[in-house]
C-alpha cells in the first residue's frame, strides 16, 4: 500500500514518544513492502533559508520535511498560530506531492496535523486514519479551563470524528477518547506502542563510569526520564525523596528530560532540601540514556497521566528495575509484582514503599526486570504492530461523516458525568 503519514515530530526532531512511534512504524511498514511517505517539519525556530524543505529517502522511508514560513510565531507563545502555520506549509507541500503520487491512505498522528491531514485526505479522496496519542483533557486531569485548552480539545474532537478509522495506544486511551469525543468504543482499534529490543544494553565499563558520575560514593541511584510536565508526576517523586533518603541514606536521583515544569521542580527540590541529591540532566542522547538506565538501581515513572508509556518499554529493554504508576496505559504495560512494582498515581507514600522494596530486595527487582524484558518480544514487537496497522489501512474506507459543527466544551470536569 501507499501510505502518507503526517506527524509534527519525526527524528531527529524529537519532542516526546510520538517521534519514536512514528519513526518505528514507518520503517517497519516500509520493510514489509509498503511505500511510506512521512510529511513532517524541521526543528522549531528555523526558516526556509536555514532549513529549506527537504525530500529524502531514509531507512526505506521517503521523508519530506517542510520549512517554516517567515512569519514570526513560536511554539511556546503562539501554539495555535504556530500549528496552523505548520499545517499550511504541510498542505502546500502535500498538494505538490499529490500531483505525481497518490496515497491509498492518509495517516494522521495527533491533533497538530489535523488540518493538513484532513485537507490532503479530502483532496486525494482517500480514507483518513488517525491515531490519538494523548488528549488535552487527560493532560489537565479533565479540566479545559482556558481558551487554549478548549481550542486544542476541539481540534482533537474534529480529528477523531472526521477520521474514517481511529487508533489508540491502549485500552485506557480508547475509553478516554470514546468518552471525550463521542465516538463509539467499538469503532476504535487499540494497537500498543512497541520497542526495538536490540541495542539497549551497554558495556559494563560505560555503566561503571555513569555510576561514578551520578553516584560517586556508591549511593543508591534512581532515574526518571521523560518530559518535565505536571502530568508526568515528577513532583510526587520529589516529595517522596526525603523519606527515601532517610530509609536509604545518600540516595540520589537523576531527572533526565526537558519541559515547562522544570523550574518548579528545581524550586521544589530546594524547598525539600534535596537539591544537591537531584541532578537535572536535561535531554540525554540515546547512548547516554541507555547507559543511565544500566546504571540505575530503579527507574521511577510517577505519571499522573500516561496514555501508554513508551519509557516503561525502554526501561524494560535495558533490563532496569521499574517502579511505575498505574496511570492510563502504564497500568497495561506494568504487571505489578511480575514485571515491576506499581502504585496509584499521585501517592508519594506508595512511591517511597515501592522504591524501598526495590532497594532492599535487589534479587527480586532483577528478576522482575528480566521478566519485563522477555515480555517485549511477545506483546510489544514492532513487526506485529506494523502488521496490525496495515490491517487497519486495508479496511479503511472513505465514509460519509456529514457536516460537523463545533463540539460542546465541558464547563466542568470532562471526566465527571
Amino acid at each position: 500500500m501507499r501510505v502518507l503519514m503526517l506527524s509534527w515530530e519525526y527524528p531527529p526532531v524529537v519532542v516526546g514518544g510520538l517521534a519514536r512511534h512514528v519513526h518505528a512504524l514507518a520503517r517497519h511498514l516500509a520493510r514489509d513492502g509498503h511505500e511510506v511517505v512521512v510529511l513532517c517539519r524541521h526543528v522549531a525556530g528555523t526558516d526556509a533559508q536555514t532549513h529549506p524543505t527537504t525530500d529524502r529517502m531514509v531507512d526505506g522511508v521517503r521523508v519530506i520535511r517542510v520549512a517554516e514560513d517567515p512569519m514570526h510565531v513560536t511554539f511556546e507563545q503562539d501554539l495555535i498560530a504556530w500549528t496552523l502555520a505548520m499545517g499550511h506549509a504541510m498542505v502546500r507541500r502535500g498538494l505538490e506531492l499529490l500531483r505525481t503520487w497518490q496515497p491509498d491512505v492518509v495517516h494522521a498522528h495527533d491533533w497538530l496535523v489535523a488540518h493538513p491531514a484532513i485537507a490532503l485526505a479530502e483532496t486525494s479522496a482517500r480514507p483518513l486514519v488517525a491515531t490519538i496519542h494523548a488528549t488535552e483533557a487527560g493532560r489537565h486531569s479533565g479540566w479545559l479551563s482556558h481558551p487554549l485548552n478548549q481550542q486544542v480539545h476541539s481540534a482533537e474532537w474534529w480529528l477523531a470524528n472526521r477520521a474514517d478509522e481511529l487508533i489508540t495506544c491502549s485500552q485506557a486511551m480508547r475509553a478516554e477518547v470514546s468518552g471525550l469525543f463521542e465516538v463509539p468504543a467499538d469503532e476504535i482499534t487499540v494497537i500498543h506502542n512497541g520497542i526495538e529490543g536490540r541495542g539497549w544494553r551497554v558495556p559494563a565499563d560505560e555503566i561503571a563510569r555513569a555510576r561514578s558520575a551520578f553516584a560517586p560514593n556508591g549511593e543508591p541511584l534512581l532515574l526518571y526520564f521523560g518530559r518535565l510536565e505536571w502530568e508526568k508526576g515528577v513532583q510526587d517523586l520529589l516529595a517522596a525523596l526525603p523519606s527515601i533518603r532517610r530509609d536509604h541514606p545518600g540516595t540520589r536521583l537523576v531527572v533526565a528530560g526537558r519541559g515547562r515544569h522544570q523550574e518548579e521542580l528545581v524550586a521544589q527540590a530546594r524547598k525539600l532540601r534535596v537539591r544537591r541529591a537531584v541532578h537535572f540532566a536535561g535531554h540525554l542522547p540515546d547512548r547516554e540514556l541507555r547507559t543511565a538506565l544500566g546504571a540505575a538501581d530503579a527507574v521511577v515513572l510517577p505519571s499522573r497521566y500516561e496514555p501508554f508509556g513508551i519509557v516503561a518499554l525502554e526501561a524494560a529493554a535495558a533490563e532496569a528495575p521499574l517502579v511505575a504508576s498505574t496511570a492510563g496505559g502504564l497500568g497495561e504495560v506494568i504487571i505489578d509484582g511480575i514485571t515491576g512494582l506499581a502504585f496509584e498515581p499521585g501517592d508519594s507514600a506508595a512511591i517511597r514503599a515501592a522504591v524501598d522494596s526495590v532497594l532492599r530486595d535487589r534479587k527480586s527487582a532483577r528478576r522482575r526486570a528480566r521478566t519485563a524484558r522477555a515480555r517485549l518480544a511477545e506483546d510489544f514487537d514492532w513487526t506485529h504492530i506494523a502488521t496490525a496497522t496495515a490491517d487497519v489501512y486495508r479496511r479503511a474506507r472513505v465514509s460519509e461523516r456529514g457536516i460537523l459543527g463545533r463540539p460542546k466544551i465541558p464547563t466542568g470536569n470532562a471526566f465527571t458525568p
